[in-house]
């Protein structure tokens, strides 16, 4: 009796969707982010991709606590010089609500390769209409969800 590893070839991914609407931005983004990795499932393996597909709809209605919506910013840089921009919460949420939540899941996960691969599986959506109702995604409750607090 050995440890039991699982092959690439059983690897089987499910599609979830999660509404973002009300929700808190940091614990929505470690949520999607375990079942991204695949933290859920009794088949976790670090070295593998075993994590499901995540669609986040309704981006736009993401909330977050204290003053951050006026006080978070977010880095960017061209790599030129003096080519670094500064953007406030607020305005990302008017502008791209998609990046934001791609940012914070994009914190959570593992930064190399694997990670990167990982990160192909989510798709964010700013309205609440998404183009994969083929894939007959569930939805996905989110443990603690507060909604409309």
């Amino acid at each position: 009796m050995g440890t039991y590893s699982v092959r690439a070839s059983e690897i089987c991914h499910d599609w979830f969707v999660v509404d973002a609407e009300g929700q808190i931005l940091g614990r929505l983004a470690s949520e999607v982010a375990s079942v991204l990795k695949g933290k859920r499932k009794p088949t976790y393996s670090t070295h593998l991709d075993v994590g499901d597909h995540v669609i986040v709809i309704n981006a736009d209605k993401i909330r977050v606590t204290g003053r951050k919506r006026d006080n978070k910013m977010y880095f960017r840089h061209s790599l030129y010089p003096g080519g670094h921009t500064l953007t406030r919460f607020r305005d990302m949420q008017a502008a791209k609500p998609e990046e934001i939540i791609r940012l914070a899941v994009k914190g959570m996960m593992p930064h190399n390769r694997l990670g990167r691969a990982m990160m192909k599986k989510l798709k964010v959506y700013a309205g609440a209409e998404h183009p994969h109702a083929a894939q007959q995604p569930k939805a996905m409750s989110l443990p603690g969800a507060m909604g409309g607090e």
